[in-house]
């Protein structure tokens, strides 16, 4: 468990432009910064970063938070989990104490299985670098592809020993459960009828249920470290002599809680800060094929490990960059592989180049073989853009007229999923220069591939949305005056609005706006209609007191990711003026603007309440015991509203 002493250290240092930085490509846009969403699917950024209050916040999507709470939503970690992360980010160092049984139970088991993976990497590591048979077996396959030691180290690579009990025993001596080696796949699970020479093995692994079998047993291992650089799965290969005969050299874990396969791209973590920094990414098929280029100096490259390409995946990369080169090999699979891809890339914004690389090499060893200058020289002179490689693919060698006409429908297809009307219609002007057709005709057969597409995804929404419901939120329930209230008490509660207010023993106090809003309120038993407006309220009367407090950190940077998000939405504003633009907000404009919208407050309650009665009212007997008394709630009701209308200065209607 991490001290509350250690949490505000971590919060303190937490600067929200260096976390997102992390995973969104920012842009200074006056006082804040913005860029592409990271939780939608968007073209023109609005998902703003504010360095002032150390917020961000997407004004289309509505998600954001704190750093804390921009890890929790983006990475989908846990409080503490996003803590350590920051903690780790900012050399903040935490003291831990063991954790009993119960709390070990208490866990999430996403948390237990990122730790398992951790201990797992560590474990295949010091195999690789300290073990006599890493060393011999597995260093020595590294070193033969030519990878140096600092390349080694930097994507984590392993050995696993060929004994396939020794990582299960060795994990349930260190304390990890079954549980957690069966569900990151880490291991499997064999019936315990085996031969005689398991039993002692079986005897120290004491599954009631089956014997734990190490997956990646005799393989070196390739770590995938995801975006915030966890480690969330492995891939282990078989050594070159043993892959004779053998037609599955790789072997990959499963999908599990915390790791999908199209979800993830190898080499992102190692990748991130280049793609931003070059406003490129490289494509390409395979493990070595990345830690190739890294060791000649290209770091700006991911694979997606010979899965076709994901939306997911894609828009992962877009957060970085829109500009994408397929670097695959010259052969039929590579081909495949860049031609697959190619329309949900453009579908989603992305600017592509295709590079096949000549006969016989692929990523890794023309890397190998070449400087990083060379091969980007390599790259600029050699890529082109996607019609000119659908073109050479499809159209190589076709004389007849049908399958001619099938191609350019199938190059059409991929101008009419771009996005941005300017592009098509220079891929189609392009398109018909090469292929010798008429424009208009390219343009029309266009329209009616967008116009058929709009119309199938419009049934599928229709589909979707039927037995949807919209997710309850604040706003949903409460009243305008209740947001605008609760939004006072939120950027402004601690500060002072009324001065030297006489108390009942004689003395003075000052108020601030929470306590004055909460005094009133509760004068009267007025609540708000949502709880956690009244929770927020509650802790920031609570705090007021305190030497420090600020309640717009201190509810920005709040542990529960409720109150945070709903403060980062009432922190920012849609239109961001510059300082010279905005107003001061001071004492006695505060003051006249919180008591206005609580006598607001106070009026919409007992409009609300007067409607209510109407009800009862309209439903009730004349004859009935509670007429006299409905009446004459009314008749006070009334004359509440008409008192608190008239001190707003608004008319009355009866």
């Amino acid at each position: 468990m991490i001290d509350r002493v250690t949490v505000d250290r971590i919060l303190d240092a937490a600067n929200i432009v260096d976390v997102v930085s992390e995973f969104v490509t920012l842009r200074k846009s006056g006082a804040n910064f913005k860029g592409l969403c990271p939780f939608h699917n968007e073209r023109t950024p609005s998902f703003y970063v504010s360095p002032a209050r150390n917020i961000c916040k997407c004004f289309s999507c509505g998600k954001g938070g704190s750093p804390v709470g921009f890890l929790m939503e983006h990475e989908q970690m846990t409080y503490p989990e996003a803590l350590r992360w920051l903690a780790k980010k900012y050399n903040i160092e935490i003291q831990e104490r063991e954790l009993s049984n119960e709390e070990k139970e208490a866990e999430s088991r996403r948390e237990s299985m990122f730790i398992v993976n951790e201990w797992a990497a560590g474990y295949f590591e010091d195999i690789l670098h300290n073990h006599v048979d890493g060393v011999a077996i597995g260093m020595q396959y590294f070193r033969s592809r030519g990878i140096r030691d600092d390349i080694i180290r930097k994507f984590r690579l392993g050995f696993d020993l060929p004994d396939r009990y020794a990582l299960p025993n060795e994990a349930k001596r260190k304390g990890y459960q079954k549980e957690f080696l069966l569900s990151t796949g880490l291991c499997y699970e064999r019936d315990n009828r085996g031969n005689e020479g398991d039993v002692e093995r079986e005897k120290v692994n004491h599954s009631t249920s089956g014997t734990l079998v190490d997956r990646f047993a005799g393989r070196v291992i390739f770590p995938w470290i995801g975006i915030s650089g966890k480690v969330v799965a492995f891939g282990g290969r078989k050594l070159d002599q043993a892959t004779k005969g053998v037609q599955q050299k790789y072997v990959n874990s499963p999908d599990s809680e915390i790791y999908h396969k199209e979800q993830n791209l190898y080499g992102i973590y190692q990748a991130k800060k280049a793609i931003g920094q070059a406003n490129c990414v490289y494509m390409v098929e395979g493990y070595t094929d990345v830690i190739s280029m890294h060791q000649c100096g290209l770091e700006n490259v991911v694979a997606n490990s010979g899965t076709a390409l994901s939306t997911h995946q894609i828009r992962m990369l877009h957060r970085f960059t829109p500009n994408i080169v397929l670097l695959y090999d010259g052969d039929e699979a590579g081909i495949h592989a860049a031609m697959r891809g190619t329309d949900m890339l453009l579908a989603e914004g992305m600017n592509i180049k295709v590079l096949l690389l000549p006969d016989g090499e692929d990523p890794d060893s023309f890397a190998r073989k070449h400087t990083a200058s060379d091969f980007r020289k390599y790259i600029e002179e050699h890529q082109t853009d996607f019609i000119q490689f659908k073109s050479d693919v499809l159209l190589r060698g076709v004389t007849d007229p049908i399958k001619r006409s099938e191609a350019i429908s199938s190059i059409v297809k991929s101008v009419s999923v771009i996005p941005n009307q300017i592009v098509r219609a220079t891929y189609i002007a392009d398109c018909a220069h090469r292929l010798g057709i008429n424009e208009a005709t390219l343009i029309s057969t266009m329209n009616k591939m967008i116009r058929g597409e709009k119309e199938e995804n419009r049934k599928r929404e229709e589909r979707q949305q039927e037995g949807m419901q919209t997710p309850q939120t604040p706003s949903s329930t409460s009243t305008r005056v209740e947001d605008l209230l609760i939004r006072m008490v939120i950027r402004y509660g601690e500060r002072v609005i009324f001065r030297d207010v006489e108390t009942e023993d004689g003395g003075t106090v000052d108020l601030t706006v929470a306590q004055y809003v909460n005094i009133d309120l509760s004068a009267d038993e007025l609540q708000f209609s949502h709880p956690l407006y009244n929770r927020i309220l509650e802790e920031a009367v609570a705090h007021s007191g305190e030497e420090g407090f600020k309640a717009s950190d201190f509810f920005s940077r709040h542990h529960d990711v409720a109150v945070s998000q709903l403060a980062v939405d009432m922190l920012l504003d849609r239109v961001q003026l510059s300082k010279s633009l905005q107003m001061i907000v001071d004492e006695e404009s505060l003051r006249n603007e919180v008591k206005h919208l609580v006598l607001d407050f106070r009026l919409d309650y007992v409009k609300a309440h007067i409607r209510a009665l109407r009800t009862q009212i309209a439903q009730s007997d004349s004859n009935s015991e509670q007429w006299p008394q409905l009446c004459l709630d009314m008749k006070r009701m009334m004359e509440l509203r008409n008192a608190m209308a008239k001190k707003l200065g608004m008319d009355i209607i009866i």
